[in-house]
């Protein structure tokens, strides 16, 4: 599921709100031990264009 979340989401990321549900789902589809490196990519990629999105996403994992 890591491999479909960096397809995905670069595709999507032209719409904040779609963005921000396939965020959602990847994040509830990935294994447990996979979230940190999503959350690692994701901020690698989008924190410049979604940082509040990303934020809100993962409030849980980066706590």
């Amino acid at each position: 599921m890591m491999e479909y979340a960096k397809v995905i989401l670069p595709k999507v990321s032209f719409s904040k709100d779609l963005f921000r549900k396939e965020l959602n789902k990847c994040i509830n589809w990935v294994e447990p031990d996979q979230r940190m490196e999503l959350y690692r990519w994701c901020y690698k990629n989008f924190n410049d264009l979604y940082p509040d999105v990303l934020a809100e996403a993962f409030a849980d994992i980066a706590a």
